[in-house]
């Protein structure tokens, strides 16, 4: 049996637990910020992603277990090592499906709770400012408010998009790794599937020439 330093299932399963890892991290912090509607837009976003990306590499990995299924004999494992590998992906694929369906129903939450919320600065807007003093603000000093704020919220904006850009680099470098191990397994089996076919050949032709020299042995 191989050793899991040089075995490819486990460089590709070690990648995707890192990603899992990654997602429940940011998941954890997407439950923690409910009340900043635009981080959290951002979060579910960069979750439904990492989903999707892990979904798929889990996946590749089911393939490549089942084509070691049809002969474990050859790529020198054995059926219990096999079911081990199977539901490793099958936890993966649970947990991923756990983080998705919590992210899509707290999606709609959000969404109905951002529409309450414009609802409410609406009629803020609309309504006038009442002052100790009986007067109201003058329209400078609300302008200069309001620029304060959108400035702020422009600056937290920028700094979560450079965050989720530099998350999704990371996430398509990961991708691109186990895309290369995946390739490298093909290659070998298709190798290992052609000396096998060569083989297969040299025993027939083997098997040909004695029968041939049977023939004219003396009986």
């Amino acid at each position: 049996m191989s050793s899991s330093a040089q075995d490819p299932f486990y460089i590709v399963k070690e990648e995707i637990q890192d990603s899992v890892d990654k997602l429940q991290s940011t998941f954890h912090q997407w439950e923690n910020v409910s009340s900043n509607i635009g981080e959290r837009v951002q979060l579910t976003k960069e979750l439904l992603s990492g989903c999707d990306s892990i979904g798929w590499q889990v996946d590749e990995l089911d393939k490549a277990i089942a084509v070691a299924a049809r002969d474990p004999s050859w790529y020198g494992i054995n059926e219990g090592e096999l079911e081990k590998r199977r539901k490793w992906t099958s936890t993966a694929r649970t947990q991923v499906d756990t983080v998705r369906k919590a992210v899509e129903a707290g999606k709609g939450q959000s969404n109905a709770f951002s529409t309450n919320v414009n609802g409410m600065r609406q009629e803020l807007m609309r309504a006038p400012n009442d002052h100790p003093y009986g007067g109201s603000r003058p329209n400078y000093y609300e302008a200069q408010d309001n620029d304060v704020f959108i400035s702020s919220e422009s600056d937290r904006q920028l700094l979560l998009i450079k965050q989720q850009d530099e998350e999704l680099d990371e996430l398509s470098a990961s991708v691109q790794r186990i895309g290369g191990v995946g390739l490298t397994i093909h290659e070998e089996l298709t190798g290992q599937e052609k000396i096998i076919h060569e083989l297969g050949l040299d025993m027939d032709t083997t098997t040909n020439r004695l029968d041939f020299v049977q023939v004219y042995l003396p009986s």
